[in-house]
């Protein structure tokens, strides 16, 4: 690892101060991607600021028919949240379903949107609930967001503050993990909201997390896991590695999806 200052702010603004002050500078949340990279001297920032002890980017509530989490929040605070279990209890399930205690115990919500890993299970939830990610600068919907493996629309020096949920009539979230990393091979989030329905599936996809707009469009006339049939998943647009190749995920997606609406059929 190499040589790097170490900040530590207690305001967004500060945090902004900084990042503005210094060219190489990147912000830490969780660090259980940009630490390994360090380490691993594939990346080599001159300073390191640290928003674990800003004190707005944390906590949960309820707000009307919304959810707001703070950036900084981790994943088994959103596990164990009774406003979320109450509110929409397939993001608590979700968060519980990610890594393993270490990566529950330090990883933040905010930072696993900001990287935007392919695998990675909030950005499938951000995008079925028709999520609005609020910076220090604007408010972005989820569709507009992600654009990309490791790519957002986060512009340099910006800082997500917290993630607004609108609550749905019903969803789940069916994750088919990679036994050692918990990473999903493929992940589907489906949320059922007073229009239509939104499905989006983390894990599968050569660009990262996307939308079903066939499901979605099936679903919204009848939500029951039998509207399914009969629509198939591109493999050209599936990512094949060693864990499964495009075709096994494809078909992965359809089985997922329909576990997810069964599971929040189910629920009621």
């Amino acid at each position: 690892m190499y040589a790097f200052e170490y900040h530590r702010p207690t305001s967004v603004q500060q945090a902004a101060n900084l990042a503005a002050q210094f060219e190489e500078a990147k912000f830490l949340a969780g660090g259980h991607t940009l630490l390994p990279t360090m380490k691993l001297r594939l990346a080599a920032p001159a300073n390191l600021i640290d928003l674990g002890q800003i004190a707005e980017l944390h906590g949960i509530q309820r707000s009307g028919d919304a959810i707001t989490i703070g950036a900084m929040t981790k994943h088994v605070e959103v596990a164990h949240s009774a406003e979320i279990h109450a509110a929409i209890p397939a993001l608590a399930e979700l968060a519980e379903l990610i890594g393993d205690p270490h990566v529950r115990n330090r990883g933040t919500i905010g930072g696993s949107i900001a990287n935007n890993d392919p695998s990675a299970d909030y950005p499938a939830a951000c995008l079925a609930l028709n999520a609005t990610i609020v910076t220090n600068k604007r408010k972005i919907a989820a569709d507009d967001f992600f654009q990309g493996i490791f790519t957002t629309a986060l512009e340099e020096g910006e800082i997500i503050t917290q993630v607004s949920f609108p609550i749905p009539a019903q969803a789940a979230y069916a994750k088919f993990r990679n036994p050692a990393s918990r990473y999903a091979l493929v992940g589907v989030f489906v949320a059922k909201h007073a229009d239509r329905v939104r499905v989006a599936v983390t894990g599968a996809g050569s660009n990262g997390v996307f939308r079903m707009p066939e499901m979605e469009e099936a679903l919204s006339r009848n939500f029951a896991a039998e509207a399914l049939d009969g629509i198939s998943v591109p493999e050209d647009e599936m990512n094949s590695d060693i864990h499964a190749d495009a075709a096994y995920r494809a078909h992965l997606v359809g089985v997922m999806a329909r576990r997810a609406v069964q599971a929040a059929a189910a629920r009621g």
